[in-house]
């Protein structure tokens, strides 16, 4: 006599566990930014830590970490961390002539308010703005310099101040290495000429005795 079917039957032999899963939906790790090779190099370097930041325009901000002091009868501190407020937003670049939608945290929105746009933002010639740019920020100011209207406007201030034309990128770093070397070679004629020559056997030999009295 055959069994009477059941669903009960039917799903006892079903394994419960559900099936391992063939990929992994953990996020993986966030390689460096890499300039394109007509792009002169960042002098601060892609960023070791918090590698999003190289994404957009952050203002140097980055993760803070620190406690949280409930205010209960424990009084305990909990661990905890701040991320910087980003958000996605259009801004108008007059050198480009387009909007660019770009990250960009409110802090370094408020810097471009006040520095009067966005081109005089990326083209501010301090330390402190040019670190603060990141590899996104290098890339886009090396974009505007390149634009007609600013090289117009370079070139009104150098016949202003009296400055000659600087050279291409890549014959201004072959004069440099030029010099670099002639330096090198200059020391090391120096050196070879101020270096005292070792005396041998027959420099000894003609030396004369010294005479000693007893």
């Amino acid at each position: 006599m055959a069994t009477p079917f059941s669903l009960s039957s039917a799903f006892r032999g079903l394994a419960l566990s559900a099936p391992k899963r063939a990929f992994s939906t953990s996020p993986a790790c966030q390689s460096n930014k890499k300039l394109p090779e007509h792009i002169p190099a960042y002098p601060h370097g892609p960023r070791q830590w918090y590698k999003q930041a190289d994404t957009g325009l952050y203002g140097g901000a980055m993760i803070r970490f620190g406690n949280k002091i409930s205010d209960g009868r424990n009084k305990g501190k909990t661990r905890r961390s701040w991320k910087p407020n980003v958000r996605r937003q259009k801004v108008w670049s007059e050198a480009l002539g387009e909007h660019l939608r770009i990250k960009v945290t409110r802090e370094a929105m408020r810097t471009i308010y006040k520095e009067g746009g966005l081109d005089n933002y990326l083209l501010s010639d301090k330390n402190g703005r040019i670190k603060d740019l990141g590899m996104f920020g290098w890339e886009l100011r090396y974009k505007v310099m390149q634009t007609p209207a600013i090289q117009e406007k370079f070139q009104k201030e150098r016949e202003r101040m009296g400055l000659k034309d600087p050279l291409p990128f890549e014959e201004w770093i072959k004069t440099k290495e030029d010099e670099i070397q002639a330096k090198v070679e200059e020391r090391l004629n120096i050196e070879s000429i101020t270096k005292p020559r070792p005396k041998g056997k027959a420099d000894l030999q003609h030396q004369p005795h010294a005479e000693f009295t007893f």
